[in-house]
């Protein structure tokens, strides 16, 4: 069964902190984002067509989280689950696992974001509050959920003035505390 979720706002570090958890712990992960390219190319689909499709059509967003919820709970689970809804469908589904939540500053996060992608820090904050804005309508939409509230969580980690060693560090603390 899996052993940790991460979620977070998009530029809040997920990705980098589950790639350190998989080369320090050995552990296998499974991002969100994997499934639905896989789902896209199952369906010859571009990831642009694709993600037009999950928009129109909120049927294919809930059969894709069905599948992360699938591969949360099987018997071919892996070690970590990274998405944004991933620590709602752990706590929904009463899975016995550490559910972490990384928070980060709107500034730090579009940091990063132009870091990563390049453009100014003022387009990057407006790209994030608007796709912020989006994901929050859909998720409500489809399930009544805040990713980031609270309730679904173990624990809630503010990394905006952190390394991502420190963030490491933190969260293998949170897994030994929580064995």
């Amino acid at each position: 069964m899996v052993k940790i979720t991460v979620s977070g706002h998009p530029g809040s570090g997920t990705s980098t902190l589950v790639n350190k958890l998989v080369e320090s712990m050995n552990w296998t992960s499974l991002n969100g984002g994997d499934i639905f390219r896989s789902e896209a190319k199952k369906r010859s689909m571009t990831l642009s067509d694709f993600g037009e499709l999950c928009k129109n059509d909120l049927q294919v967003d809930r059969e894709l989280d069905d599948l992360l919820k699938e591969k949360m709970s099987g018997a071919d689970s892996v070690d970590i689950i990274e998405s944004r809804l991933a620590g709602w469908w752990a706590h929904l589904l009463n899975l016995d696992c550490v559910r972490l939540w990384i928070d980060v500053s709107d500034e730090v996060r579009a940091q990063r974001v132009v870091a990563r992608e390049g453009g100014t820090i003022s387009q990057a904050l407006e790209a994030n509050a608007k796709r912020s804005a989006i994901d929050a309508s859909r998720f409500n939409e489809l399930y009544n959920i805040l990713p980031q509230d609270p309730e679904a969580y173990t624990h809630v980690v503010d990394a905006s003035e952190m390394s991502i060693d420190e963030v490491l560090s933190c969260v293998v603390n949170i897994l030994e505390e929580f064995k």
